[in-house]
């Protein structure tokens, strides 16, 4: 059996590795830490790299919606985060803050489609 290990990263596939830069640090406020070349490039995000690299097989349909992963963000202020995106004109998944086991949360599109919710625990 296969002992079960601490996450050490989350990597993104995407189809245009720019334009999810662009994305993630102009919108969401991340920083790039480190580029490896024309197709990947690693985010600071607190002890947990999120890699993002780009991929031929990143899959995604006419509608944007993503095949791929879904990223969990916490915010200390939800209602503060649903203005901020607005503001960027993010897609909203659900705008609302809407009740979950721990807390609330909301859910957005990344220009790819991949899902990205911001949950403010209680």
């Amino acid at each position: 059996m296969i002992k079960v290990s601490q996450v050490c990263v989350i990597s993104i596939y995407v189809p245009n590795l720019n334009e999810a830069i662009e994305f993630y640090t102009n919108v969401l406020g991340f920083e790039v830490n480190k580029q490896y070349g024309p197709s990947i490039a690693s985010l600071v995000h607190g002890d947990l790299p999120i890699v993002l690299e780009e991929s031929d097989s990143a899959v995604y349909d006419q509608n944007r919606r993503s095949t791929g992963i879904a990223l969990g963000l916490k915010t200390d202020d939800i209602e503060q985060t649903v203005k901020s995106l607005k503001e960027k004109e993010v897609n909203f998944i659900i705008e609302e803050p809407t009740d979950c086991p721990p807390g609330k949360y909301i859910s957005i599109n990344d220009p790819f489609g991949n899902t990205i919710d911001y949950l403010q625990f209680i």
